[in-house]
């Protein structure tokens, strides 16, 4: 049987040539291979019939983590702290979100991914979250600590799909980000929050997979409940099926 085709949103880079070239990091690809996918990377610059001639061939889509948005996406003003913006992506991951759940297509986000889905529904964001959101933990663990470090707990809302998907109501995660959801889209739910109270996880009611975890469990592999994260988005995929 076919293993699922599952594509990966893709960061722009510049290697030491300064040549630019389209990148992920590698522990998204291993966590999609080592559930049982078949990863593939999608690039930026495609136009949006190319896009739409991709996503059928997809059988559920990974948005990645990486840098900001651009913060107008959302309704607000340019911030100092918000870096590395590609309106490019955005443009092509945006397409992508609102296609996906227009089609039924499975869909995980990771980090921006989050975000980035937020705001394709009509949510917002933190463009900081120390700056605006008081009493706020350290998200930010960029400095001083592996990509691995378990930063803080996150409460799982009991009976929520991720609560089934994880057999538990609070996990500890890793935390690498300046930003996060700040008002939530009317069509998702929020189902996993952080001691200050910051959104760490949402689902899309109804649709065959759609959630996004503010954590990046790619990097916490080590534990069972991050590789059934990937496991049950594996398998919602049509291609994880027999036909």
């Amino acid at each position: 049987m076919p293993k699922p085709l599952i594509g990966l949103t893709t960061t722009r880079s510049r290697i030491s040539s300064g040549r630019s070239t389209y990148t992920v990091n590698e522990p998204y690809a291993k966590s999609i291979s080592c559930a049982g996918g078949l990863p593939v990377l999608i690039p930026l610059d495609l136009s949006q019939d190319d896009l739409d001639g991709l996503l059928p061939r997809l059988d559920g889509i990974l948005f990645t983590g990486g840098y900001d948005v651009d913060p107008w996406r959302y309704g607000n003003q340019p911030h100092p702290k918000a870096k590395g913006i590609d309106s490019d992506r955005d443009r092509v991951e945006i397409h992508l979100v609102q296609s996906a759940i227009e089609e039924g297509k499975p869909f995980l986000g990771i980090c921006r991914g989050l975000q980035l889905i937020n705001i394709a529904l009509g949510g917002t964001l933190y463009e900081d979250i120390e700056e605006q959101l008081p009493g706020a933990l350290l998200h930010d663990n960029h400095r001083g600590h592996s990509r691995d470090y378990l930063a803080h707990n996150v409460k799982v809302e009991p009976g929520s799909s991720l609560m089934q998907i994880l057999s538990d109501i609070e996990v500890q995660v890793n935390s690498l980000h300046h930003q996060g959801a700040n008002r939530l889209a009317q069509a998702l739910h929020a189902t996993a929050f952080a001691q200050d109270g910051l959104i760490e996880a949402f689902e899309l009611p109804g649709h065959p997979f759609g959630l996004a975890v503010q954590w990046h469990p790619e990097e916490l592999q080590e534990h069972s409940a991050m590789r059934m994260l990937f496991q049950a988005f594996i398998q919602s995929c049509p291609g994880s099926k027999p036909k």
